[in-house]
């Protein structure tokens, strides 16, 4: 049974982050972290065609890294947990000290 939860639980893990496996994707979480958002509004904010956003929002939806809402005719979307965004600043950070080393690596054999 344990064996069984853990891997529910990597499964579960891996999903999220299959979420996060798009650029796309990524921008249009930073866009929601700023205020929720129609699909025309981040169309028009991330110069992407509507059909594009739709099936991105689509994956972020079903991941339940986004929140679909209904106003009048159309559906706002917003972030559903702010940790998101503190766990994408955390990889970028990350990615940002890896990019200094390699930098640091290739300034080392150019001396």
């Amino acid at each position: 049974m344990i064996h069984t939860l853990e891997e529910e639980v990597n499964h579960l893990h891996a999903e999220i982050c299959a979420g996060l496996a798009d650029p796309k994707r990524i921008l249009i979480l930073y866009a929601l972290s700023e205020r929720p958002h129609t699909v025309t509004e981040l169309t028009e904010y991330l110069a992407l065609s509507q059909p594009l956003v739709s099936r991105h929002l689509k994956v972020l939806r079903e991941r339940g890294m986004v929140a679909a809402a209904r106003q009048g005719m159309s559906v706002e979307y917003s972030l559903a947990d702010a940790r998101l965004i503190e766990a994408l600043d955390l990889l970028r950070a990350v990615l940002r000290d890896h990019l200094s080393h390699r930098a640091a690596l290739i300034g080392a054999l150019e001396e």
